[in-house]
C-alpha cells in the first residue's frame, strides 16, 4: 500500500458489505493485528499509544457495522465520518491513547489524580523540539474533577520534522505529568518505521 492511498479517506467503496465482512474477518483481523504491532507505544506501566491509519480505522468501521448490524447508506456514512477524522492527513500522526488500571477504584483514583495528563503527552524527533498534541478535538473527555480513560490526539509536525522522520531520525515519546513521568527514547526502529509511512512530503 503506498503512502499516499494509506492516508486517503475512506468511502463506502472500500468497505465489505456484512455478508462479504463475516467471510473474511478472520483474516483480515489477524492482518489488522499483525498491522497494529507496531504502532503500539507503550509508555511506563498504565498508558499507551496506539497509532491510528486507514487499515486500523477501517477495521474499526466494519466491526461497528457488524455489531449494530448497519447497512443502509445513512448509518454506513455516519459511521465514516466517525472514524475518518483519526486517519492522518501526511503531515501528523493520530493516536488513541489510553490510561489503564486493571482495578475499578485505583482506575478512578488515578483518573483524578491524573487530570490534564492528555496535555502532557509528548512525541520528538530527533533534532527537534517536542511536539504537544491536540487532544480531543471531537468532544470534551474531561471533567472538573477527573480525565479520561481514552483520548484521541492529533500530533503535527513541521515539514523540517517529517523530512527528518522519513529519512530516519529517531523518535521520542514521553509524558510529562507531575503524577506520571515516564518517557520511551527512543521508539523501536519497526515503530518509526510504520509512523514514518503516515507521512508524505
Amino acid at each position: 500500500m503506498s503512502e499516499r492511498i494509506s492516508m486517503k479517506k475512506l468511502t463506502r467503496d472500500d468497505l465489505y458489505s456484512l455478508e462479504k465482512y463475516a467471510e473474511v474477518r478472520p483474516g483480515f483481523r489477524a492482518q489488522v493485528m499483525a498491522h497494529k504491532q507496531n504502532r503500539r507505544v507503550v509508555i511506563g506501566p498504565n498508558a499507551t499509544l496506539y497509532f491510528e491509519d486507514r487499515l486500523t480505522m477501517q477495521y474499526q468501521v466494519q466491526e461497528m457495522l457488524r455489531i449494530e448490524r448497519i447497512f443502509e447508506s445513512g448509518g454506513i456514512n455516519d459511521e465514516l465520518e466517525a472514524y475518518n477524522p483519526l486517519i492522518p492527513d501526511g503531515h501528523n500522526w493520530k493516536a488513541t491513547f489510553m490510561v489503564e488500571f486493571p482495578d475499578v477504584e485505583e482506575r478512578r483514583a488515578s483518573l483524578r489524580r491524573l487530570k490534564g495528563v492528555e496535555k502532557h503527552v509528548w512525541a520528538r524527533v530527533a533534532g527537534f523540539e517536542p511536539v504537544r498534541p491536540i487532544a480531543d478535538e471531537d468532544l470534551e473527555r474531561e471533567d472538573e474533577e477527573k480525565t479520561s480513560s481514552v483520548h484521541f490526539l492529533r500530533f503535527e509536525l513541521t515539514p523540517d520534522m517529517v523530512r527528518a522522520v522519513k529519512q530516519g531520525a529517531a523518535i521520542s515519546m514521553g509524558i510529562d505529568h507531575p503524577a506520571y513521568n515516564h518517557q520511551v527514547d527512543p521508539v523501536p526502529v519497526a515503530t518509526r518505521d510504520s509512523l514514518a509511512q503516515d507521512l508524505s512530503g
